[in-house]
């Protein structure tokens, strides 16, 4: 597998340290708010990613960090009238449920910064202890200038910094580029006590303990959204590595930004869109699917017209998937042919050539709907095997499954047992060619939400 690595700008193939296992941090939500359609694309791009390992076969150990204290949290909080803490775990419930409703799995490894405080003060005493930070008030800050490679992730050189740093005659740091790992406490603000008195962590500094300690002092994958490159990521990198003297991460992966409307999402245009607030109109599963249609890498223009878009093709998808059912329940035991075979192979082949060329999910989707109206054709066929349809199923389930769509697909056993009732019932009066009688029942099983109609398959039941 190739991934495109932001620290090198190339496309590079994918070799871990451990042959059959690969380590990846990947930073998450300050938890002071909903997350927004912005948040949802990382979790979204790197659930594929690490689903994407697991099905070549990789261990994948996965962690993701929750920053529960923050001046935004705390500024939430006074707003409240509550405490930071009741703020994060509120908001951490809510990620989670958004999260779980995109269908992205839970990490391996949760870590929030105010259960690892010992992880980053040490951090933060080596680096001092080491010349590279220093101590002005109770506030730590990272000499910069100390790590001589400083920018290289960004490309910025540390002397173009320079020259757009601003001065503040009241800084007490010793260089404009400084930048703090620690600060004091103020008043009513929640705190913890250090070698250097009453505070807590700057926002860099607490993943690159957390992930140290989980993932070792070299990781495989470092991943997160194209507005952490500088300085968070910069910043990770520089601290990281003048504590363990050992190159932070061997790969970056960073997703690209979400316009609306061809805009930038601020709140002060009033483009701003919660995950929640799209789900209520469209469901989690259009807001899944809108991410993994586009190469990770590339903009995404939200847009009503997109989210309908992604609507028709899911439905395509299921209704491929519902149909493969119907015809499999009608099918007889045979032999899987020689061309099904072949058909199977080649966009087997496909789906993974293109997942293994920077995970690219946009062709990977071409590659599902392709493989998708082969099993339409196959389903037609009533001379096809069950056992080839079968066949045909578990690849088409094994794609979507990677990309973590259809993950909602209503199953005959989930049909009320009244509707079923109802259907039997409408079967009946077809076959007694009591018309009147179907149609009523037909719009009895329509009342109660659900609708039935008849297809070269068979009877065909679903949701409206």
């Amino acid at each position: 597998m190739k991934i495109y690595n932001t620290m090198s700008r190339k496309i590079e193939e994918l070799v871990p340290m451990e042959r059959d296992h690969i380590r990846i941090y990947a930073c998450g939500p300050t938890v002071y708010n909903y997350i927004h359609i912005g948040n949802a694309r990382p979790i979204c791009s790197f659930d594929v990613l690490r689903r994407y390992l697991k099905y070549k076969g990789y261990n994948v150990t996965y962690v993701q960090n929750f920053t529960d204290v923050d001046d935004k949290i705390i500024r939430r909080a006074n707003e409240e009238g509550v405490s930071a803490s009741e703020v994060s775990e509120k908001y951490i419930a809510e990620y989670k449920k958004d999260a779980h409703g995109l269908n992205v799995m839970d990490a391996d490894i949760h870590p929030k910064v105010t259960e690892s405080m010992e992880l980053i003060i040490d951090i933060v005493k080596r680096l001092v202890d080491s010349g590279h930070a220093y101590e002005k008030n109770g506030d730590v800050y990272f000499r910069t200038r100390s790590f001589p490679e400083y920018g290289k992730l960004s490309g910025q050189p540390i002397e173009d910094l320079q020259a757009g740093a601003r001065i503040d005659v009241n800084d007490i740091k010793e260089d404009p580029l400084d930048f703090a790992v620690w600060k004091s406490a103020k008043p009513g603000e929640p705190y913890w006590d250090s070698p250097w008195g009453k505070g807590r962590p700057g926002w860099h500094i607490e993943c690159s303990a957390m992930s140290s300690h989980y993932l070792g002092e070299t990781l495989d994958i470092h991943c997160g959204g194209q507005d952490l490159i500088f300085p968070h990521h910069e910043n990770e990198i520089a601290q990281s590595e003048a504590a363990s003297g050992k190159k932070f991460s061997n790969y970056w992966m960073h997703n690209g930004y979400i316009n609306i409307d061809n805009k930038k999402m601020s709140k002060s245009l009033g483009n701003f869109f919660t995950v929640r607030e799209v789900a209520e109109k469209y469901g989690y599963e259009v807001i899944r699917y809108m991410m993994v249609q586009a190469h990770y890498r590339s903009p995404i223009n939200y847009c009503k017209e997109l989210l309908d878009a992604c609507k028709s093709s899911l439905e395509r998808l299921y209704t491929c998937r519902d149909t493969i059912d119907r015809a499999e329940a009608a099918a007889s035991d045979g032999e899987v042919t020689a061309e099904a075979k072949e058909i199977f192979a080649k966009r087997k082949a496909q789906f993974e050539s293109a997942m293994d060329e920077d995970l690219n999910t946009a062709d990977a989707v071409t590659a599902l709907f392709e493989l998708a109206r082969d099993l339409n054709k196959m389903s037609a066929d009533s001379s096809v095997s069950k056992q080839q349809l079968i066949s045909g199923a578990e690849l088409f389930d094994s794609m979507t499954d990677v990309l973590g769509i259809l993950y909602n697909r209503k199953k005959t056993d989930e049909i009320p047992a009244e509707i079923k009732a109802l259907a039997e019932k409408r079967a009946e009066a077809r076959k007694a060619k009591d018309f009147a009688e179907a149609d009523r029942l037909r719009d009895e099983i329509a009342a109660l939400g659900w609708q039935i109609k008849e297809t070269r398959q068979g009877t065909e039941i679903t949701r409206l």
